[in-house]
């Protein structure tokens, strides 16, 4: 009896997933560990390298480090909050587009999110593919 094997390169299904090659590189900040662990993983295997950091002051130190096409930033975190990265950040001359993220954030904090300079502020939870479907748009949009 014959059988057809086909092996799947690990690769082939990176490219499938992804409407270009090129890898995104994303800042993400979010002071609650395993949502930290479990997002970074799933964007992972949609070919966006994700780097993570798990206070305000560990993003900037990763800004200081490397750039990044986009930063995913929880608004409400513990000793320095969304805004005052953003503004921190703005300070030493980073800019990148960076989409806040809040599980309980006022419609005044969102306000204050956009005015600092993100690009979008989007509530938890969200659909995840929708969250893709944005942070590829944004990417593009930046690239253009």
């Amino acid at each position: 009896m014959e059988t057809d094997q086909k092996q799947t390169d690990p690769a082939d299904l990176k490219k499938e997933n992804s409407p270009s090659s090129e890898a995104i590189e994303l800042l993400l900040v979010d002071d609650e560990e395993g949502f930290v662990e479990v997002l970074s993983k799933r964007l992972g295997k949609r070919n966006i390298k994700v780097t993570t950091a798990l206070s305000g002051d560990g993003a900037i130190q990763q800004c200081k480090k490397k750039s990044f096409d986009i930063m995913l930033l929880d608004l409400k975190m513990e000793f320095m909050d969304g805004i005052e990265v953003l503004k921190a950040l703005k300070e030493i001359g980073i800019n990148m587009p960076v989409i806040m993220i809040t599980g309980h954030g006022s419609l005044e904090d969102t306000q204050k999110g956009l005015d600092s300079g993100a690009i979008a502020c989007l509530p938890k939870p969200y659909d995840f593919e929708e969250l893709v479907k944005y942070i590829r748009d944004i990417y593009q949009k930046s690239k253009l």
